[in-house]
Order: structure tokens, then C-alpha cells, then sequence
């Protein structure tokens, strides 16, 4: 059943069409009033780029919404069209994990690409150099990826269900009603928590990838490197401030994958498991060891430059 993306409550339809798929009317929601997911209205290019901004509305929508069917009214009859909720909900989940497959086998080459990019930069800068030696070591890293992945989200599983097994047993001790639980928790699947990962990933790639093919000049156009000027620059104490966003002293990638990567993928799990960010946090770090474990297992086959390799295995 789908939910109200603002107060989480169960909704049995988002939406109620008349005889044309363009002739529609949003639902309200019963509890808090608001409609009850005006996503249903956005084109993907909004639902994109609200994903990158880690928008709470637009994780509920794509998770718990996406899919489910409206109410059908014909005027010409003037009834409703029933359907049959369990074949409905069959469908939904079907779709969730065609779903998980389609964007892992994305996310997994846009990764392979920029791992390969950051271990070849020669290469990567002029691809006429690609021989066959190339196409080896990337479909080496492709595999990497591919297994990194499936142990990454395997960790993450087994924690968040760990997570929810306590979530449940305290809610118990605390003789916390049924009713009370909240519709996240009430329509929570299986398939939610890797597609929720990979929505959170989003962020990450899109910047990582930015970065890859247009990666910033450590000097002008006429080749003088840039220098501070001006007024209020005349400070060592700026200018030192300054310099340790200098790409020699910090790696962005690193930063991007590791720190923007897990605050995304945390904020994705808390939507799904609808718990405390401690706990979300633990999952994201039960998901690193275990990637990390297979990274180091995979190094020596993998690459060459095993410290690269392994410095951008977390995600």
C-alpha cells in the first residue's frame, strides 16, 4: 500500500483517474491533509535531481509509491474499477527488484569507469592509448566492482535486519501499539534497503563522474598557476585556510565516496528502517568492513596499484 510522503500514513490510492490517463486528481490524505504524494505529477528530471539534494519526499515516493496502482473511475458507468490488492502488491515488488537490477548494473559501470579512470589518468586523458592490455584491466575492475557491490549491499541486509529485530523488540518492551507504527515500518520490504542504497548513490556518482571527466586546473589559461590577491588575501592565516582545498592536499574523490557517499546512504536507510541515525550509522559501517574485507581479498588480482585501489573500495 502506498504512503503520504509528508506524515508516512497508508494511503489505499495516490491519485484517482477519470476515463484518461491525463484526467487526474491528487488524493489528500486523511491525516495530515496534505496530498498525499504530488511527486505523482514530476517528470524524472525533478525527481533526479531532488534525489541528489537528499530530499526525504522523493525517497518515499520513488520507494513506497512508485508503481502503485490509482483508483480508475468511468464516468460512462459511473463506477469504480476494482482491483485486486495482492496481485497489485505482487507486481510492485516484482518491479522493485527489476528495478534494483537495472540500476546496480548502472551504478556498477559508472563505477568501474571511474575506479579505471583514477588508477589509468593517462589513458583516461587520451583514449587513443587504449589497447587490449586496457580492456583486460577493465574488465577486471568491472568484475571488482560487481563484487564489492554485492558484498557491500549484503553486509548492509543482514545489519538492517539486525537493526530491525531490536527496533521490534524495544517497541515490544514498550508496549508501543500497533497502530502506532508508523506506515514506513508497516510497509516495509526486503527490496527496499539495497534500492534505497542505490538511490542514495546518486549523489555520489554524479559528482564523482563530474569530476572524472572534468577535473579541475591547478593553473590559468596561459599556464600561470593561480595565486591569491587582493586585500583579503593578505592574510597567512586566509590564505592557509584556503590552500587546504588545493587538489594536491585534498583528494575530492576521496572525500565524495567516502564521506558525502556514506551521509547519503545513511539518510536513505534511516527513510527505510525508520530508526535512529545511530543505527543507520552502524549499518553503513557493518557494510564497509565487509566491502573493505573483499577489496583487500580482490587487490592483487584486480590492480597493480593496490593503495588506489583500496582507498576508493569504500563507498
Amino acid at each position: 500500500m502506498p504512503i503520504c510522503i509528508t506524515c508516512t500514513e497508508p494511503t489505499p490510492h495516490l491519485y484517482t483517474v477519470y476515463d484518461s490517463a491525463y484526467n487526474l486528481r491528487l488524493e489528500q490524505c486523511k491525516k495530515c491533509l496534505s496530498f498525499a504524494d504530488p511527486y505523482v505529477e514530476h517528470d524524472s528530471l525533478t525527481l533526479i535531481l531532488d534525489l541528489i539534494l537528499l530530499k526525504r519526499g522523493v525517497y518515499r515516493h520513488l520507494l513506497y509509491n512508485r508503481g502503485s496502482e490509482p483508483r480508475v473511475v468511468s464516468e460512462t458507468k459511473n463506477a469504480t474499477i476494482p482491483t485486486n490488492p495482492s496481485n497489485v502488491e505482487l507486481a510492485r515488488e516484482k518491479a522493485r527488484w527489476i528495478r534494483i537490477l537495472h540500476l546496480g548494473s548502472g551504478m556498477v559501470l559508472v563505477d568501474a569507469f571511474i575506479r579505471w579512470a583514477q588508477l589509468n589518468p593517462v589513458i583516461c586523458a587520451d583514449i587513443s592509448q587504449w589497447s587490449n592490455d586496457t580492456s583486460v584491466v577493465f574488465l577486471r575492475i568491472l568484475v571488482g566492482c560487481f563484487v564489492e557491490t554485492v558484498a557491500f549491499h549484503s553486509g548492509v541486509m543482514l545489519a538492517s535486519i539486525s537493526v530491525l529485530h531490536v527496533s521490534d523488540w524495544l517497541n515490544r518492551a514498550r508496549h508501543v501499539r500497533e497502530e502506532d507504527v508508523s506506515g514506513v515500518r508497516q510497509q516495509f520490504r526486503i527490496s527496499l534497503i539495497p534500492l534505497s542504497v542505490l538511490y542514495s548513490s546518486f549523489t555520489k556518482y554524479f559528482l564523482l563522474f563530474l569530476l572524472t571527466i572534468w577535473r579541475p586546473s591547478a593553473s590559468q589559461i596561459d599556464g600561470k598557476p593561480y595565486r591569491y590577491d587582493g586585500p583579503p588575501y593578505e592574510s597567512s592565516l586566509v590564505v592557509r585556510a584556503l590552500e587546504i582545498w588545493d587538489e594536491d592536499k585534498l583528494d575530492r574523490e576521496w572525500v565524495v565516496r567516502n564521506v558525502l557517499g556514506g551521509v547519503a546512504a545513511g539518510f536513505g536507510l534511516r527513510v527505510v528502517l525508520d530508526c535512529h541515525p545511530l543505527f543507520t550509522t552502524a549499518v553503513i559501517l557493518v557494510g564497509w568492513v565487509v566491502k573493505t574485507a573483499v577489496a583487500e581479498l580482490l587487490r592483487d588480482w584486480v590492480s597493480a596499484d593496490q593503495d588506489v585501489w583500496l582507498a576508493y573500495s569504500i563507498p
